[in-house]
């Protein structure tokens, strides 16, 4: 929060002229939040990375919550960009296509601990701003989906959310070191495959 005693500096003309400068400052919000996590991304330490004045990214983020959402929407982008990848044309059968997304997910979420952090803040999901959640709720979709079409009859949204909380789970251990502490291994992939297993039934019981 800025000082209440100190009034924010206006923009400069070349500020208010520069019609790229609001992805500039999103670019250089995810290039912080990738370097130093998502507890340095302030308005100001964005401004001056960006090399603009401090009171410059209210004019299209007026409050802190906005740039946060901005930024936090690049990254489920950048998400669904490799699930549609590795998903490809979906001739794949569902369970193989389920653990290539899970797979894909666990990668993201430990390549880029800081922005799958945003991500998933509450109160950026909760608030609205930007529609992020009409970004992330399609993710959620491909793989309601596709549970249900390994198992039919199921409640599909139900298992999903619980593999996905389960999923959650092995990333955060995963980061903290306690998984590999506990498991004596150096591959989330066996993990993966008896969470899976745990949702969906395991493959030689169908």
């Amino acid at each position: 929060m800025s000082d209440p005693e100190k009034p924010v500096p206006k923009e400069s003309a070349s500020e208010k002229q520069d019609p790229d400068l609001r992805t500039r400052l999103v670019d250089v919000g995810v290039d912080l939040v990738s370097q130093e996590g998502a507890g340095a991304l302030t308005l100001r330490e964005i401004a001056r990375r960006a090399g603009v004045s401090h009171g410059a990214p209210r004019r299209y983020f007026p409050t802190h919550l906005e740039l946060l959402s901005a930024i936090a929407h690049r990254g489920f982008a950048q998400l669904g960009a490799r699930v549609t990848a590795t998903l490809g044309d979906g001739t794949a059968g569902p369970r193989d296509q389920l653990t290539e997304l899970a797979r894909v997910y666990l990668e993201f979420a430990l390549d880029n601990p800081g922005m799958y952090e945003l991500m998933f803040r509450h109160d950026l999901l909760e608030s609205g701003h930007l529609r992020l959640r009409d970004t992330s709720l399609p993710l959620f979709g491909v793989l309601v989906d596709l549970v249900g079409r390994v198992r039919p009859g199921a409640d599909a949204r139900s298992v999903a959310g619980a593999l996905w909380a389960n999923l959650h789970g092995i990333a955060q251990l995963w980061r903290w070191g306690s998984l590999q502490l506990a498991t004596g291994t150096d591959d989330f992939v066996p993990l993966l495959r008896t969470a899976l297993d745990a949702h969906l039934g395991t493959e030689a019981g169908r």
